[in-house]
């Protein structure tokens, strides 16, 4: 439509755009900050929950040794217990206490420390045929230990690690409340 047949004066409307200026519905540029707060929130959120599930299911106690089992190449701390006072005389009431029987269905797990090929599937063997149920092999990184060691997780396993020790003719049985069920460390071959 030309100007010239144009019957109404000019108004606001009627004014050219400014070519450089912007057209049509516009915001201010977004500052920094309002674009990578999402960024640094979903950081921190995720660095929390990685410090919360660390710390929650840490196997460091605050001593700075493992809570739950050994993993290979860390020192085993043995407890030693404290000597049990001398047995009384039973009396006709008081039935005489018993020693608990070995258990051949405790899971026994037997680690190869010695680096001699076959020698956790030998004593797997040989716990196997003595009667043993659940008999694991795996090799494992010697750690601190001088000597091939049964270890047991709980006072009533004793007779069980005993007979363990026996069938593979091992002499040192420790108590250790980190291990579950029975675990054998062999540093050198069997007799």
């Amino acid at each position: 439509m030309s100007k010239a047949r144009y019957p109404y004066p000019d108004d606001e409307f009627d004014v050219q755009a400014d070519p450089d200026g912007p057209r049509g519905v516009h915001r201010a540029p977004r500052s920094a900050w309002s674009r990578w707060w999402p960024f640094l929130l979903a950081l921190v959120v995720i660095a929390g929950l990685t410090f919360g599930a660390v710390y929650y299911w840490n196997p460091f106690g605050s001593s700075g040794t493992p809570s739950g089992g050994t993993t290979a190449g860390e020192p085993i701390d043995v407890d030693i217990p404290e000597p049990e006072p001398a047995p009384t005389e039973p009396t006709d009431d008081e039935p005489e206490p018993t020693e608990p029987e070995p258990v051949l269905t405790t899971p026994v797990q037997v680690l190869n420390a010695a680096r001699i090929q076959g020698l956790a599937a030998t004593a797997q063997s040989r716990l196997t045929s003595a009667g043993f149920t659940e008999v694991t092999a795996d090799n494992t990184e010697r750690g601190s230990l001088t000597t091939s060691t049964v270890f047991y997780g709980a006072e009533d396993l004793r007779p069980t690690a005993e007979l363990v020790a026996s069938t593979l003719g091992l002499d040192e049985v420790s108590l250790d409340t980190r291990t579950q069920g029975i675990r054998v460390v062999l540093l050198e071959r069997l007799s």
